[in-house]
């Protein structure tokens, strides 16, 4: 018996993974977010399977759970919304597996920024723009942020910013922004990214809170920041540039006509 912990993904049924699917086709027992998973998804468990839904439970209900299939000897097909590495809530579950002798896996899902991203088409890393992307939140009931972890530590470095769980303070979080990127940078927010009712709100830093409470966006919302949002004329990378010299192209590049 092993329960396999799955990123659904970030909404849209056919962007989980292949590997997805298929454990959830082979697992008689699927523990999903209601809230958060599409129910689509839950179309590919076999027939028969036990299917619950997790929004409601504590922590101890859903190992007791897990721990009554592994009785059985039944696999578990545990899915979460996006991608399994942030805000999944999986270590705490994963240490009690752990402590219960229990075995499990581990399956990817597309992430929350990088649907973001493709909604908004554009690239989050732009030559002489941004080479890094910040993933962040403010603080919640749920988690509060580490003292070290502040959003203005994160803005001296002029990085993308992905802001999770924070469309409700958008307000204050533009405010502490503004000082380091500027009032004109440009700023989106995008609502269920992939889903039927997704709404995109594109703004800059000093409009962008006004046109979320306009729009009436209060959750399930992510705020992307930065100049690559917008980069407007750019160099290009060096990689496909006719004379750089790589492991694969040693020399330079091959022309349209077939010739260097």
């Amino acid at each position: 018996m092993t329960v396999h912990f799955i990123g659904a993904g970030p909404g849209a049924p056919d962007l989980i993974t292949v590997r997805g699917r298929d454990l959830i086709a082979a697992c008689p027992v699927c523990l999903y977010a209601g809230s958060l998973v599409a129910p689509e998804i839950l179309g590919w468990c076999p027939a028969g399977a036990r299917i619950v839904d997790t929004a409601p439970l504590d922590l101890d209900a859903i190992v007791a759970e897990i721990e009554a299939a592994h009785a059985r000897g039944q696999d578990v097909a545990r899915l979460h919304s996006g991608d399994l590495a942030i805000w999944s809530a999986l270590a705490e579950q994963m240490r009690r597996l752990d402590r219960l002798g229990i075995p499990y896996t581990l399956t990817p899902g597309v992430p929350a920024f990088s649907a973001a991203a493709a909604v908004l088409r554009r690239e989050l890393t732009v030559p002489g723009l941004a080479q890094s992307v910040v993933l962040t939140r403010s603080s919640g009931r749920a988690s509060a942020m580490p003292e070290r972890e502040r959003l203005a530590s994160f803005a001296q470095t002029g990085a993308t910013l992905a802001l999770h769980l924070s469309i409700h303070v958008v307000e204050a979080l533009a405010a502490e922004l503004l000082p380091f990127y500027g009032a004109d940078c440009p700023a989106a927010a995008v609502f269920r990214a992939t889903w039927p009712d997704e709404r995109v709100i594109r703004g800059t830093l000093a409009t962008l809170a006004g046109q979320v409470k306009e729009g009436g966006l209060e959750r399930t919302a992510l705020i992307l920041v930065g100049p690559a949002l917008d980069p407007g004329a750019f160099r290009e990378s060096a990689l496909y540039a006719p004379d750089y010299d790589r492991r694969f192209r040693p020399g330079g590049a091959v022309s349209a006509e077939g010739t260097r």
